[in-house]
């Protein structure tokens, strides 16, 4: 019983709660591993993630995993638009959660790639979708887009334009 459940949680002590919440973590992370086909959602994700802009679209849940879709798309060797997700403030083929991250080519004469990684449905993990451009070297985050897990599902909870001043 949930109830139950509370009543135990309340008299562990702080180190103890911690503890146990990172074997939840730990249990989460597993799970998300082990369940579902990964090689049929990224393949579904490549035929649906991407829209007419060559970038992928935000995030979501599926199963145990969340499906973070990310590209870059280059004009030239200066001049690119790029969507990437980030796991925790850490991008996520960087992120310690990352299950699995497969990349492919553009189609068509744009330079650049989409990629689509699998992170496992973790309460409290947070994600951002970063949209960008480069222009003549000098980097530019547009807009950030942000989420946090929360019961198993990807609740947004903030969005901000990003203007000249908060240059990255």
């Amino acid at each position: 019983m949930p109830a139950d459940a509370v009543r135990v949680l309340e008299r562990l002590a702080d180190d103890e709660l911690a503890n146990l919440a990172e074997i939840v973590n730990q249990i989460q992370t597993r799970r998300g591993i082990a369940a579902g086909d990964h090689d049929a959602i990224i393949a579904d994700a490549f035929e649906l993630a991407f829209g007419g802009d060559g970038l992928g679209t935000n995030p979501w849940v599926q199963g145990s995993v969340i499906v973070c879709p990310g590209g870059i798309v280059s004009k030239s060797r200066s001049s690119h638009r790029c969507r990437f997700v980030s796991v925790n403030d850490t991008w996520v083929w960087d992120a310690p959660e990352l299950i699995r991250e497969d990349k492919r080519s553009l189609p068509g004469n744009d330079d650049g790639f989409r990629a689509v990684a699998l992170v496992p449905v973790v309460s409290g993990m947070t994600l951002d979708v970063v949209s960008g451009k480069a222009r003549s070297g000098m980097h530019q985050v547009d807009r950030v887009v942000s989420y946090k897990v929360r019961r198993g599902d990807l609740v947004e909870v903030a969005q901000r334009n990003v203007g000249a001043s908060g240059m990255k």
